[in-house]
């Protein structure tokens, strides 16, 4: 290795290389000419724009592509590496001149909002023009064989950093570059700080962005949650997918009674945690907390064990909605839960749902709550890919139209890497479906019954899960312990996480590893579907 200062020339003259991720750009464009995008941005994104010399919209949003693509930190960076080759790069997209670096800041501040509306609905129409993944949008299945469509919402955030600017009475009042695209807000750092934030509108079964929407400091979240369901109701439109099926899941920053009624009303259903633990006391909350649990669960990584209290019918204001609760309760510990509140040492967390409860048991509407977690694991994946948080723009318009076209990029690398190399579609299944006779629900118990549920029950002998489409270790690849435990053919313990009954009477019983032990196991590819998943097995 030599010294940074040292240069090593083999040539006479020097000849930059040409950059890595430039083959991308050439495929990817080529792919946008031949869909005729880059002609539909040209003819429906229209700019009512000042003088930009001989420069159109099509150049800068060209340029900004490519900046996608390349995963460079900084404009600066991307144009030191670009310049060489400038109109190589324009000339595939049938253009002639790279704009300088200080002219595409101009556009972007410039940009407005209706042209970026324009943008948005050119990236939602072609995420909808070609089946996803070249296959079905994917989805989940319950313990009746219905189908359903999961679509994740969550924000992200992002903070400026700024200098400290001395303030004399000699001296001006500061200009601050983020004052139009930035306001305070909590970004879990310190107070008084700067930042943005995104909703994300998150495909979970393609890993694809149906939409993205931002404002200044904490965001309008109700504002962009209205937007992200016009969004997911047109996805869902264009795929003949029921709205009564499409589950919407979020967190507890939309876990009050407002945001739940506006969700209520896009027709589709609903999972997220609530925060609104004044539900506790509520008389039907009360009563059923009086009795025992429906389900207790084990976390695989904890090994916290939950007692689930299924409330069927709970009015959550006097006029309603009428929802399902799902009540979960563990005995507090010496450190402070991060969610939940605490009363009598046992610390509740509040879940609501519409899933209906002989399709989904209370095990299973945790789950398929928990499941969203894959959502930061994407988040992680595209900020090393694009970073699409980064600062390009400091105007509201201009950063909205690089968080666009960086989403935009990400859908289609999945699309031509599945063109690639072809992947089935995840399905996720909680137990088989049975055609056994009609299911009855009793509405004054919340427990669900069979018509031969007063039968006696007899077990067999147990049987293992058979090896999975995988190719994975089998369930009788883990060995029983005296203790109720199994050790995995890496010799990790695997405890006993849910006992889930099923309704041809059998019992299911599941196991869980802990993520300190699945991480640096070099068997981790034959339990898991990928070594890059930070998710521990569970057989």
């Amino acid at each position: 290795m030599t010294h940074t200062s040292v240069h090593i020339q083999i040539a006479p003259e020097s000849v930059p290389t040409t950059p890595c991720w430039f083959s991308e750009v050439a495929i990817v464009s080529q792919i946008l000419k031949t869909y005729g995008l880059v002609k539909l941005i040209e003819t429906k994104v229209q700019f009512a724009r000042a003088r930009f010399d001989h420069y159109d919209l099509i150049d800068f949003v060209a340029v900004l592509i490519g900046y996608a693509l390349s995963g460079e930190r900084t404009l600066q960076a991307f144009y030191d590496r670009l310049t060489p080759f400038a109109s190589t790069f324009m000339a595939l997209f049938d253009r002639s001149r790279l704009p300088h670096r200080s002219t595409l800041s101009r556009f972007l501040d410039a940009l407005d909002q209706p042209s970026v509306e324009a943008l948005r609905s050119v990236f939602q129409d072609d995420l909808v023009a070609r089946t996803p993944l070249g296959s079905s949008p994917g989805g989940l299945w319950d313990r009746l064989g219905q189908h359903w469509f999961v679509v994740d919402i969550d924000a992200t955030k992002q903070a400026a950093r700024q200098r400290a600017l001395p303030q004399t009475r000699d001296l001006p009042a500061p200009h601050r570059r983020f004052d139009q695209v930035c306001a305070k807000g909590y970004f879990g750092r310190k107070r008084g700080q700067l930042g943005r934030t995104r909703t994300t509108v998150l495909q979970p079964y393609t890993h694809q962005w149906i939409g993205t929407f931002s404002g200044p400091g904490n965001g309008d979240y109700r504002g962009e949650l209205q937007q992200a369901l016009q969004a997911i109701t047109a996805y869902a439109t264009a795929f003949s997918l029921p709205l009564s099926h499409v589950i919407i899941r979020v967190d507890g920053l939309y876990g009050n009674t407002a945001p739940l009624k506006e969700m209520l009303s896009s027709q589709c259903g609903v999972i997220g945690r609530s925060k609104e633990y004044t539900w506790l006391d509520l008389p039907e909350v009360q009563t059923r907390l009086l009795s025992p649990p429906d389900e207790q669960v084990t976390h695989a990584e904890s090994g916290t064990m939950r007692d689930l209290y299924d409330c069927l019918a709970v009015p959550l204001t006097p006029r309603g909605p009428v929802m399902r609760l799902l009540v979960a309760t563990h005995p507090t510990s010496d450190h402070k839960p991060p969610v939940g509140v605490i009363r009598k040492e046992t610390v509740y967390e509040l879940f609501y749902t519409t899933l209906p409860p002989h399709a989904f048991t209370a095990s299973d509407v945790l789950q398929v709550y928990l499941h969203r977690g894959s959502f930061e694991t994407v988040l992680s994946d595209e900020d090393r890919e694009q970073d699409p948080d980064r600062w390009v723009s400091r105007s509201p318009s201009g950063q909205d139209c690089w968080q666009i076209l960086s989403q935009w990029m990400w859908n289609l690398r999945l699309e031509l890497g599945q063109q690639l190399s072809p992947a089935a579609m995840r399905l996720m299944e909680f137990s088989p479906a049975h055609a056994t006779e009609p299911v009855h629900v009793v509405e004054s118990v919340h427990v669900v019954e069979s018509v031969h549920a007063t039968e006696p029950i007899v077990y067999g002998p147990p049987q293992w899960a058979r090896r999975s489409w995988t190719d994975g270790f089998a369930g009788s690849d883990f060995v029983l312990q005296p203790d109720g435990t199994l050790r995995c053919p890496a010799n990790h313990p695997l405890t006993v996480q849910e006992r889930r009954p099923e309704r041809n009477g059998s019992l299911r019983v599941v196991y869980g590893a802990r993520l300190c032990h699945c991480r640096p196991c070099p068997l981790r590819a034959h339990c898991q579907e990928s070594t890059t998943t930070i998710k521990p097995a569970s057989g």
